[in-house]
């Protein structure tokens, strides 16, 4: 069935050759059945697309004007109603709907961004700060942080947790899989895998303002020794993310550039999202 999938998507790519479609190059399990999701989605509404296309070239040459050789018993003025025809314009969407309903329900269970990764390797945790316009990257178990740029080792599962300290947001590695939301006063969790080394785009897929365009980041998927090297490289760099520091970075800046902060505060992340829950509260 996978198979069959890829190879009914080829001749779209090649229509889309000049595009950037980095939706149907997945680089883990997540984008992989996501892409699998699209493509169904896709064959699933050709069942209408391509009748009607066949339909209006066939319709158009049938009954044309200058066409001597149509019966003329095919001309029915008084004709009104068909139970062929109700037939199948009731029952072609009916199981349409019926198709996407049942893979709609599967995969809310099976891409469900909150559910854990199976892996016999220990999850890491990263902690993702949207700002205007740059994303702050949290590593609370190796004390680092860096900016518009994260890092995570191959097959072992990620699990990221999301807010804002800004307007409404959102995290997309389209390689890797799912896109979610990054919200003042809110935790996100974004569970993902990467199955291949390399350096994957990451974006903000939701318009946040004047610097939304260049609100992107790169993923870096390494090995465990080669990001265990860049761990210690970003420590080297002998640069704390202090309360001042902090706040001279969230201040709105348009194609931030890569950063990188040796030390981080364990709590700066929950002091994010506490500080906008004391002001709903009142405090």
């Amino acid at each position: 069935m996978n198979r069959l999938l890829r190879l009914a998507i080829i001749p779209l790519l090649l229509l889309l050759g000049g595009c950037d479609y980095l939706l149907f190059d997945p680089k883990g399990p997540i984008a992989a059945e996501q892409m699998e999701l699209i493509i169904f989605s896709f064959l699933i509404m050709m069942i209408v697309v391509i009748p009607v296309f066949f339909m209006t070239f066939w319709f158009s040459i049938k009954y044309r004007a200058s066409n001597t050789k149509a019966k003329e018993s095919d001309y029915r003025p008084e004709w009104e109603h068909s139970n062929k025809i109700e037939a199948v314009v009731w029952a072609v969407p009916l199981a349409i709907i019926i198709a996407l309903g049942v893979i709609t329900y599967k995969t809310s269970f099976s891409l469900d961004p909150r559910k854990a990764i199976e892996s016999e390797r220990e999850t890491m945790r990263i902690q993702v700060v949207a700002l205007d316009w740059k994303w702050l990257f949290v590593y609370p178990e190796q004390g680092i942080a860096t900016v518009n740029e994260f890092a995570m080792p191959v097959d072992r599962p990620v699990e990221f947790l999301i807010t804002s300290d800004t307007v409404m947001n959102s995290f997309f590695v389209p390689q890797l899989g799912s896109m979610i939301y990054a919200m003042a006063g809110m935790e996100n969790q974004l569970h993902l895998i990467a199955e291949e080394t390399g350096d994957y785009r990451g974006l903000s897929a939701n318009y946040s303002g004047f610097g939304f365009s260049g609100m992107k980041f790169k993923a870096l998927v390494k090995n465990e020794n080669d990001f265990a090297s860049w761990v210690e490289n970003v420590k080297a760099t002998n640069r704390p993310l202090s309360p001042d520091a902090y706040s001279t970075l969230a201040a709105k800046t348009k194609d931030h550039p890569v950063e990188h902060y040796s030390q981080v505060n364990p709590l700066l992340f929950n002091r994010i999202i506490e500080k906008y829950t004391g002001m709903q509260n009142g405090q």
